[in-house]
């Protein structure tokens, strides 16, 4: 192995414990939210982990169990009864098996940036405020709703239920949650501790939360975080027992047409929701890597059909434990795959342990990602982007924090769709490829108007493009390219056309498009 292979290995094994940490409160949380036993959601997490994790390109994609699927679930579970409705799982990973051998993930592309970023934003402000009762100790009500997209309870505002909850604040959770969050910030932003690579900032918080707490046992007790604060992962006393805890489905669910509506269904949103995750995960990866929308569906699949056999959850791609595995410091897959093997093996070793854990010092994690997606930066570069993206982006923002995910997302794209439209809509580009031989140059010429719906078509474009080719890119008769071509161009210029050695040079694109500070590139403005 060489060098580079074990610092990668090395970053991702810290990465996977830091994603553990996070996904473990979830999977449990998301499986009691749903009507579903605790243990389904830590199956759902191991499969997501590691099975889907090993099928998947993704480099920086965590599947789990997913919030935006709860109120489905709950509702199949009460109609159907638990093992029919794992039929229903089954059913769904078929129907995301074939779409992704009919290649029908392309539809990703046509996310606009805007609109991704937005959703980021709002997930970011669901989690600071989902998790802030967590964070102050008090979340009896909340018990298992550790992430989700759902409204509120009516007779409840979106800021009444934290004011409601700061009424009954634990000291003890607060001065954990403190503890922790300095300390994660501290590893963010103090040289020395960020030189630390080995020791993840978010493990040592978890680690001073366990020790915290045992010492309000021996100095205070009224400052002890009782039990219902803490993680609550399931036990078992013998091997059997353990094996007990899988279900198997109820197989003449199959010649019920409700499980198949129901399978269907979920089939949809989840593909949705991963193709979503899957494309901002692809923004936020450092590296720039592009992943296989078609790849990750029959990944995702598998998957849910593995998942439904032995007693799972209907899982997706999931954004916090993706943002959160990507903060951490994952270079690859494998991260991910660790990750599942640590769920693995939690609930096989040490389940009395990891049950010591204090849930605010998981919010403190949670809430650091949080911030991170919601920061005031993301606002002012959409701004300085210009109104036709700034609009569509803060409008998403707001549909997805007070509806749902989908709902928030579909209107974000009903806003972009409006700004295009008043555009005309032209043949995007035309690339000239006809009777090409090596040495002679590729030309690609982009027409009067580029949209975002043409990013999908113009990106399969650039992969197809050979090895060591000389490229022309004309914009002389484009009067708009969207934000979203010119970042999909930036990227690709700065970091596919190197890494595959082509030569590209642009022609006519105007200054404002800044496309000139870009390597291997030589641009003749116009």
């Amino acid at each position: 192995m060489t060098l580079k292979a074990q610092n990668t290995l090395g970053a991702d094994l810290l990465s996977g414990m830091v994603v553990f940490l996070v996904a473990l409160p979830l999977c449990l949380g998301i499986a009691v939210a749903s009507g579903a036993p605790p243990f389904a959601g830590i199956i759902t997490g191991i499969i997501g982990g590691i099975v889907v994790g090993s099928l998947s390109n993704s480099n920086v994609s965590v599947t789990g169990p997913a919030a935006g699927l709860i109120a489905i679930i709950l509702v199949a579970v009460t109609d159907l009864g638990y093992e029919t409705f794992l039929v229903a799982v089954m059913i769904a990973g078929l129907f995301q098996l074939i779409l992704g051998l009919a290649k029908a993930g392309g539809i990703s592309s046509y996310f606009p940036t805007s609109v991704i970023e937005g959703m980021l934003v709002a997930i970011g402000i669901i989690i600071i405020k989902k998790e802030l009762p967590h964070a102050i100790g008090y979340d009896l009500e909340h018990e298992g709703d550790f992430f989700s997209y759902q409204l509120l309870k009516e007779d409840q505002g979106f800021w009444t239920e934290i004011l409601h909850a700061f009424n009954f604040a634990h000291t003890g959770a607060i001065i954990v949650t403190l503890v922790s969050l300095a300390i994660i910030i501290a590893f963010n932003k103090v040289p020395a501790l960020k030189k630390i690579k080995a020791i993840p900032g978010a493990l040592v918080a978890v680690v001073a939360g366990i020790m915290i707490n045992e010492l309000f046992k021996a100095v205070n007790p009224e400052w002890v975080i009782a039990n219902e604060h803490l993680v609550v992962l399931p036990t078992a006393d013998s091997f059997s027992s353990f094996i007990g805890q899988f279900q198997t489905p109820n197989f003449s669910g199959f010649t019920n047409p409700q499980v198949w509506i129901v399978g269907v269904t979920i089939a949809i949103v989840a593909s949705i929701e991963t193709l979503l995750c899957l494309e901002a995960g692809d923004k936020m990866d450092s590296m720039k890597r592009y992943s296989s929308a078609n790849v990750e569906l029959r990944a995702q699949g598998i998957g849910n059909m593995l998942s439904g056999l032995i007693g799972g959850l209907p899982m997706t791609s999931v954004i916090v434990r993706t943002t959160a595995n990507i903060n951490a410091g994952a270079k690859s897959k494998m991260s991910a795959i660790f990750h599942g093997i640590f769920l693995l093996l939690a609930v096989i070793i040490i389940p009395g342990i990891l049950n010591k854990i204090p849930m605010a010092s998981l919010a403190a994690i949670l809430i650091m990602i949080g911030f991170k997606l919601a920061s005031p930066k993301v606002f002012k570069h959409i701004w300085t982007s210009g109104l036709q993206q700034f609009i569509p982006f803060v409008i998403t923002v707001i549909a997805v924090v007070f509806t749902d995910l989908l709902k928030g997302v579909g209107i974000g794209l009903l806003v972009s769709i409006f700004y295009i439209l008043k555009g005309n809509m032209k043949l995007a580009y035309n690339f000239r490829k006809e009777h090409y031989h090596e040495g002679e140059t590729i030309h690609i010429d982009l027409a009067q108007e580029v949209s975002f719906l043409n990013k999908a078509a113009i990106k399969q474009t650039l992969n197809d493009l050979p090895k060591g080719s000389k490229v022309l890119i004309d914009a002389g008769n484009t009067v708009y390219i969207d934000f979203d071509v010119l970042e999909l161009l930036r990227d690709f210029l700065q970091y596919g056309a190197k890494d595959r050695n082509i030569e590209v040079k642009l022609v006519n694109f105007k200054t404002a498009y800044k496309m000139e500070d870009a390597q291997h590139v030589h641009s003749e403005k116009n």
